[in-house]
């Protein structure tokens, strides 16, 4: 399995290889410890509640394949603008189409690899609202 990135143009692919394979645990080191994904428009999750969110994901059992767009990095921290898409088949035979544009943060840590600060997978996309009584 891929390392670590050493510079954050690598981190898309680092973070698909690691979510492709299945493995919770390698996919959970692309994160830093106190990093904040945000897994529905306005709901963001740490900790536990950040990887229950990737397992969920990652149990579908359908590659995560990513295209960045952009990557804007000054020093020690960088922004990416990430087209990605899950699209295949769960293991009960729905068909299953999740993607978006993800706005991310990424540092580069003492050990001079990058991880994942902000995870924010679908971008600008506005949290749904509900209707009030």
């Amino acid at each position: 399995m891929r390392e670590l990135a050493d510079r954050p143009e690598e981190m898309p692919a680092v973070f698909a290889e690691r979510f492709n394979s299945g493995d919770a645990t390698a996919l959970a080191q692309v994160y830093e410890d106190a990093a904040v994904l945000v897994p529905q428009p306005g709901t963001p999750v740490t900790g536990p509640d950040l990887r229950t969110a990737n397992s969920r994901l990652q149990k579908l059992g359908i590659p995560l394949s990513v295209r960045p767009r952009h990557v804007y990095r000054n020093g020690d921290l960088a922004l990416l603008i990430v087209d990605w898409a899950i699209d295949g088949t769960d293991p009960e035979g729905r068909d299953v189409h999740i993607g978006g544009t993800a706005t991310d943060v990424a540092r580069r840590g003492p050990d001079g690899r990058w991880r994942y600060v902000i995870d924010n997978p679908f971008g600008t996309r506005r949290a749904q609202q509900h209707p009030t009584s």
